[in-house]
């Protein structure tokens, strides 16, 4: 199965898809409002500010199975993001990322190990996985990993269309 053929969900409830971003490289991160990792949003941000324009995106997907660190409704969610952070990259609804209910979508990114190795669950809150404009996964980052680290940075400008 294609990322591309997965249906999403907007944060508004509206029906997307990665199709929506066929072309371009996409760093697609699990988020939460209330984690010690939240900061990240600022990198997240500075990311998207940096390559928008260059054929790449950010996608927040708001997850709250993480000590309960993502509590809000789609519109607090939303709110905290503008307000705290500015965040201009799009969000979708929040979803389950582990366990039986995981999202169809983390269903196929987890399969995905990172530079160690390891596929398999997603540890933590800010967990990053970078698809080419293919929509195919090229690189998997743990939560610790700032957004502006070199080697997220360098994997995003390797990947970037044209």
């Amino acid at each position: 199965m294609s990322l591309y053929d997965i249906p999403l969900r907007t944060l508004d409830g509206d029906p997307t898809s990665l199709a929506a971003h066929k072309g371009k490289a996409v760093l697609i991160v699990n988020v939460a409002s209330k984690c010690g990792l939240t900061p990240q949003y600022t990198g997240l941000e500075q990311l998207q500010k940096t390559y928008a324009d260059r054929g790449f995106t950010v996608l927040g997907v708001p997850c709250n199975q993480f000590a309960g660190q993502e509590p809000g409704s789609a519109e607090e969610i939303a709110e905290f993001c503008s307000a705290s952070y500015g965040v201009s990259f799009p969000l979708l609804e929040k979803s389950e990322v582990n366990g039986d209910h995981r999202h169809p979508l983390y269903a196929e990114l987890t399969q995905f190990a990172d530079a160690e190795g390891e596929a398999g669950d997603v540890q933590w809150n800010f967990e990053k996985f970078l698809t080419d404009p293919q929509g195919e996964v090229v690189a998997r980052f743990r939560p610790r990993t700032e957004p502006t680290d070199t080697v997220v940075v360098a994997a995003i400008e390797a990947n970037l269309p044209g």
